[in-house]
């Protein structure tokens, strides 16, 4: 298992589980993507996670029709949401570490 410590940050954890955002702007566009580096497993379980909010009422499919709303695609949204996620793993991770 990974000690939760050997990332400074969430932005850390979020590019070493593949969910930080990567630049992909031209011209007066500014667009992000998803990396497909990083660590697979960990991204497909965010992936997963992602799936099943969306399938049910919750908090993160709340979340994606509010993406959806303020004009995102239905990727860019997704890629929210996974980001999101990896962000509370990670802030959850931290505090069960600390106890």
């Amino acid at each position: 298992m990974v000690d939760i410590a050997r990332f400074a940050s969430r932005g850390h954890f979020a590019s070493w589980n593949g969910t930080a955002p990567l630049d992909t702007s031209s011209g007066d566009h500014t667009r992000h993507r998803l990396s497909r580096a990083g660590n697979r497993r960990i991204n497909r379980v965010l992936h997963i996670m992602a799936v099943v909010q969306l399938r049910h009422d919750t908090e993160g499919r709340r979340y994606y029709r509010r993406k959806l709303a303020a004009g995102k695609t239905s990727m860019e949204a997704m890629r929210a949401l996974k980001r999101r996620l990896s962000d509370l793993v990670y802030s959850r991770w931290l505090k069960t570490q600390r106890r």
